[in-house]
């Protein structure tokens, strides 16, 4: 699949997923993936994480609730995988990219905001807090993230997606490098 239909799919699953002109959009997703693979001649085909019956109890664990879909779109280059999930903040969902790279966050940004408070989030002071945390064996962060007043909610929506993130990431089946032939 090319770049191109790659964006387009993607454009497209955004449109239908509700998103408004009113909704703050600090960064289209597509935009987001270029810039995570900037160092590669082209974004990854995207694959798909299938959500199991096993990972229903830790997803609903980390999240409160049960995740809204049966499969998970992720892409994917040696150990580094970025996913776009969102989360309620309040009463709407926060677009959010994550990226992970050998087990730990490496980049959240909040790409579509659409509540009316606690948009603080979309700063790097609050994001880049995020930078090297793993989740530890009760499937928490193994760093603290500082609140922001007034945005406590975005604050949790924010965490938990970097928990799932890292979840769904230890999910994936591991690429495994073919042996060089002699």
């Amino acid at each position: 699949m090319s770049l191109l239909r790659s964006v387009a799919l993607l454009v497209i699953g955004l449109l239908a997923s509700g998103l408004r002109a009113d909704d703050d959009v600090y960064q289209a997703p597509e935009a987001f993936l270029v810039e995570t693979f900037v160092e590669s001649s082209a974004v990854p085909e995207p694959q798909l994480l299938w959500m199991t019956q096993d990972m229903r109890p830790t997803v609903k664990e980390i999240l409160g609730h049960a995740y809204p879909a049966l499969r998970i779109r992720y892409w994917r280059e040696g150990e580094r995988t970025a996913w776009i999930l969102e989360e309620i903040g309040k009463v709407k969902p926060i677009t959010t990219g994550l990226v992970v790279n050998a087990g730990k966050l490496e980049r959240v940004k909040v790409l579509v905001y659409r509540e009316s408070h606690g948009w603080e989030v979309k700063h790097p002071f609050f994001t880049d807090q995020f930078r090297g945390a793993a989740l530890d064996e009760n499937k928490r962060l193994t760093q603290d993230i500082d609140g922001i007043s007034g945005a406590t909610l975005s604050v949790n929506a924010l965490t938990k997606l970097g928990r799932l993130a890292l979840y769904f990431d230890g999910q994936v089946i591991p690429v495994v490098a073919a042996p060089l032939a002699p």
